[in-house]
């Protein structure tokens, strides 16, 4: 059966996924490029910039298990892009250049409405303005019975968890401290109440922790 998965959550050990102050020259905030340094030593990170080389040890078996089996990724705005607000015009197209590195359907979560974008490699972006639940009831249609991501922003996650929405939950707990920015434990009431920890593994670089939904409330479903 297909699920509904978190992978390669990269959290600080004060508790935050991404840095304050968000920018175009800053996508994960200030300061937030140190929770991602370690991704670049592997094998995967290495791939993904198009190189060769990199570790091929725990972190990046992770890294790669958390890519296999996704037809459909769901994100928040802010994962998509620094612009807040309406939309000014419909040049922003991503972080990723012209040939995202998704290749499959991506659904960005919005207040403000905005044409779907096609793009080079099979990734198309379509907004939903009708929250978490419908994106995720539109790409689990178009998944074609593969699993789907949810990829981001803290918020997006936070609604996740606290909704019970995510089927899987892969925690990388990287060794630094930001002192501010996005706090992925706000506000998430009684949480991990419905999910079991059933993986922990660690490297040298970061602590991977693998949560598995055991139940969800019926006050929920």
């Amino acid at each position: 059966m297909a699920s509904v998965r978190i992978n390669s959550l990269m959290v600080s050990l004060d508790g935050y996924a991404a840095g304050s102050d968000q920018s175009a020259s800053a996508p994960m905030g200030i300061g937030g490029e140190k929770l991602s340094a370690w991704l670049w030593e592997t094998e995967f990170g290495q791939s993904m910039i198009g190189k060769f080389g990199g570790s091929a040890g725990v972190d990046n078996e992770w890294l790669r298990r958390g890519e296999a089996n996704i037809g459909a990724t769901v994100m928040g705005r802010n994962m998509f892009g620094p612009i807040r607000g309406d939309w000014p015009d419909d040049s922003w197209l991503g972080w990723w250049g012209d040939e995202p590195p998704y290749h499959h359907p991506v659904f960005v979560l919005t207040h403000f409405p905005r044409a779907d974008i096609v793009m080079a490699g099979g990734t198309t972006f379509h907004f939903v303005t009708d929250g978490l639940e419908d994106a995720l009831a539109k790409a689990t249609e178009v998944a074609g019975g593969k699993d789907v991501r949810i990829s981001g922003g803290v918020a997006t996650v936070r609604e996740a968890l606290r909704k019970q929405l995510a089927d899987e939950l892969h925690i990388c707990i990287v060794p630094v401290l930001l002192g501010a920015g996005e706090q992925l434990w706000e506000n998430l009431g009684a949480w991990p109440e419905g999910y079991l920890c059933d993986k922990l593994q660690s490297s040298d670089s970061v602590a991977h922790l693998h949560f598995t939904r055991s139940a969800k409330d019926e006050a929920t479903s």
